[in-house]
C-alpha cells in the first residue's frame, strides 16, 4: 500500500474556497449558491443575502427573497433547529436526516401536545389540507385546524406560534416557510412547488448528504461530518460512520499537514494541483465557511477569533483562514486585522470596493 497523498492546508484552504465560489468569485446563480454550501442561515436575513451575494460576480438586492417567492430555494428548520435556505433538490435529504430522531413519538411530545404517534399522520394530513390553496401564518393555520375536533385544543399553541410544533412538518416535507406576511411565520404547501423533489429514504439521504459535505467542506475528518450532520441534524453517529463507511470506494485518506482527512476520490487531483491563495473576503457573520467545519476549527478560525466568530461578527478571510472581522459605520469600512502581518492594502482596497457595489454605498476603508 502507497503512501497516502499529501498537501498543506494552505492548498486545502486554496481549494474548498474554489468549492465555496469564493476564490475565484462564482458566476452562480441564487438558488446554484445555496445548493453548493448545503445550507444558508436565514435568522437574519441581511446576512443571508450578503452569505450569497458575496459568492457572486453578479447580483442584485432582493434576489434571496425573489428565489424563495418562486420556489428556487426554500425555507425550513433545519440544521440545530434554525430556519435554513436549502434547495428544493437537495434540502429533502438534510431533511430526513433531522427527522431521523422521530422527535413527534417521544413520550414528552406525546404528552405536551396531546397528539399521539398513530395519530401523527392525520394531523400532517390535515395540515397539508389547510394550506392547500394558500399560505397561512401561524395564527390562521390554527384557526383552520381548530374545525376538527382532535386539533381544537391546539389552537392556543398556534396563538402563540407554534414552535417546535411545526418544526416536524417541514422536516417531512409537508409544508415549507413561505415569506413572512405581516411579520409572522407563515407556512406553504411545500409538494406544489415544481422543484422540490421529495424526502428520499433516509440511507440514500445520509449517503447524498455526506458527499454534499465532503464536495464542498472537503477535505475534513469524521468528525467534522459529525459536527456538521450529527450535532447538525442529531442523525447519529452510528448512522454516520455507516454512511462514511459505505462510501469508503469512493473517498479517499490524505494528510493535510499530518491531519489525516477524506475527500471525494475524483477531487484528489485538483486538490493536488491547488496553490495556495493570497485572496481577501469580507464575509457576513454567521457564514458558512466559518459555520461548516465549525468555529472549533483552528485551521480555519484561530481560537483567538472563535468567541468573535460565535457571536457573529463579520469575517475578515485572508487565504481562508480568518484573519479579521469588519464592520460598517456610515460610509466608513472598519477591519480590524488580527493576524501578525496585514496584507498589502490594495487587496483590502478591492474588496472593500467590492463590498461597496453588493452593499450600494461608497465605503472608505480605514485598517486598524
Amino acid at each position: 500500500m502507497g503512501a497516502r497523498p499529501s498537501v498543506t492546508w494552505d492548498q486545502a484552504l486554496s481549494w474548498r474556497m474554489q468549492r465555496h465560489l469564493l476564490a475565484p468569485v462564482g458566476t452562480s446563480a441564487v438558488a446554484d449558491v445555496v445548493r453548493r454550501l448545503g445550507a444558508v442561515p436565514s435568522m437574519d436575513e441581511s446576512l443571508a443575502e450578503l452569505a450569497v451575494r458575496t459568492r457572486q460576480t453578479r447580483s442584485a438586492p432582493g434576489a434571496l427573497a425573489t428565489a424563495l417567492a418562486d420556489g428556487t430555494v426554500i425555507k425550513a428548520f433545519a440544521f440545530r433547529g434554525a430556519v435554513h435556505y436549502l434547495s428544493p433538490e437537495d434540502g429533502g435529504a438534510y431533511l430526513a436526516l433531522r427527522s431521523a430522531g422521530r422527535q413527534w413519538e417521544r413520550t414528552s411530545w406525546v404528552d405536551y401536545y396531546g397528539l399521539s404517534a398513530e395519530a401523527w399522520p392525520d394531523f400532517r394530513a390535515a395540515v397539508r389540507d389547510a394550506v392547500a390553496d394558500r399560505p397561512l401564518t401561524v395564527i390562521e393555520l390554527g384557526a383552520a385546524l381548530a374545525g376538527h375536533r382532535a386539533y381544537r385544543h391546539l389552537e392556543p399553541v398556534f396563538d402563540e406560534g407554534a414552535g417546535t410544533l411545526v418544526k416536524p412538518l417541514t422536516w417531512q416535507g409537508d409544508v415549507s416557510i413561505a415569506p413572512a406576511r405581516d411579520g409572522r411565520l407563515t407556512l406553504q404547501r411545500l409538494d406544489t412547488n415544481t422543484h422540490w423533489r421529495g424526502i428520499p429514504a433516509l440511507d440514500d439521504a445520509g449517503r447524498h448528504a455526506v458527499r454534499q459535505y465532503l464536495r464542498t467542506y472537503g477535505p475534513t475528518t469524521r468528525e467534522h461530518v459529525h459536527h456538521w450532520l450529527g450535532k447538525g441534524l442529531s442523525a447519529g453517529r452510528k448512522r454516520l460512520d455507516g454512511w462514511l463507511d459505505a462510501l469508503a470506494d469512493d473517498v479517499v485518506e490524505l494528510d493535510v499537514d499530518s491531519t489525516q482527512a477524506l475527500l471525494l476520490r475524483p477531487d484528489l487531483d485538483d486538490l493536488l494541483a491547488a496553490e495556495p491563495s493570497d485572496a481577501v473576503r469580507f464575509l457576513p457573520g454567521h457564514d458558512q465557511w466559518v459555520l461548516g467545519p465549525g468555529t472549533k476549527d483552528e485551521h480555519v478560525t484561530p481560537p483567538a477569533l472563535r468567541d468573535l466568530m460565535t457571536r457573529k461578527a463579520n469575517p475578515v478571510l485572508g487565504g481562508g483562514v480568518v484573519r479579521g472581522t469588519w464592520s460598517r459605520r456610515r460610509e466608513a469600512l472598519l477591519v480590524s486585522w488580527l493576524a501578525p502581518q496585514a496584507p498589502p492594502r490594495g487587496k483590502l482596497e478591492q474588496e472593500t470596493a467590492r463590498l461597496s457595489e453588493i452593499l450600494g454605498a461608497e465605503l472608505e476603508l480605514e485598517l486598524h
